[in-house]
């Protein structure tokens, strides 16, 4: 009796469906190269998680219905930062095992795992992909370019989408490892917050310190003192504190973009005309 409930313990235990790599490298790829393939106002990013679930749902599911309610199941609304959300891709993909072997998941876990969590990893994503990663990537890119070297353009070029792709990729691999408890365990005790303030301070940083060596801007206004020559330049402005000026046109164009009352083009534009003016009277 105890060699037959054995035996059909090996039996249920071999019949169980399970993902290797390989599957969940090319879900990941498929959400990649696709995310934003077939954006749009009912579902977003619904279309692009179905096409990436796809050969999850397959290998998991051999019957057919199956396989079409599996793909319906992931083609309602969803919207998140593409790389950091991932964890939720991963996620997603570790409870479908699980259910496609026995375990009690409803669709509505499912989607409620979807739903709750793509607000708060957008926000955490698009914090530290835009606000930090891409700006600082960017202003290096330049920086290295305005002097020649081809090392700035490849940055931005190759190397800015390869350190997004890592972000994603590690973030897909830890969802899949830790299931439904892997967003709870990226928010514990607030690291990634600590994460995004870290990369927060590292970006200001080096901001400005393009601002001293990129952002050049002088006036040309000199003058007399009865005999002594004054240069406002070097005898006021540098004296005071070297790169006073780009400093403070940095700022003041942080201070326009900030009332959002002037577009970024618009104050490049106006920093032309200024530019353009200033020259021909003499002021730059």
């Amino acid at each position: 009796m105890a060699a037959n409930v054995e035996n059909n313990a090996v039996q249920a235990a071999d019949k169980k469906v399970h993902l290797d790599k390989k599957d969940i490298r090319r879900s990941y790829w498929l959400w990649q190269f696709f995310s934003h393939a077939n954006y749009n106002y009912e579902r977003m990013q619904g279309g692009a998680f179905a096409m990436c679930m796809a050969p999850i749902i397959k290998k998991l599911y051999p019957d057919r219905e199956e396989k079409i309610a599996g793909l319906q199941r992931h083609l309602t609304f969803f919207n998140t930062n593409p790389n950091v959300g991932a964890v939720i891709h991963g996620a997603v993909i570790s409870m479908e095992e699980e259910r496609a072997n026995g375990a009690e998941i409803s669709d509505e876990a499912i989607n409620a795992v979807k739903t709750g969590m793509m607000g708060p990893m957008a926000g955490i994503g698009d914090a530290l992909d835009q606000g930090v990663i891409i700006p600082l990537v960017v202003a290096l890119g330049i920086s290295f370019g305005s002097t020649g070297n081809l090392f700035g353009p490849l940055l931005v070029l190759i190397g800015l989408p390869i350190i997004l792709m890592l972000i994603a990729y590690n973030c897909w691999m830890k969802g899949y490892s830790l299931g439904s408890s892997a967003i709870t365990a990226m928010l514990a005790g607030g690291r990634m917050k600590q994460l995004i303030g870290a990369a927060g301070i590292l970006g200001c940083t080096v901001m400005g310190g393009l601002v001293a060596t990129s952002v050049s801007f002088k006036t040309a206004i000199a003058f007399n003192i009865g005999e002594q020559a004054f240069d406002l330049q070097s005898q006021l402005f540098d004296a005071i504190m070297p790169g006073l000026l780009p400093l403070g046109v940095t700022l003041g164009v942080y201070a326009l973009l900030r009332k959002e009352k002037f577009t970024s083009i618009q104050i490049m534009l106006g920093l032309v005309v200024i530019g353009f003016v200033g020259g021909m009277v003499g002021i730059f």
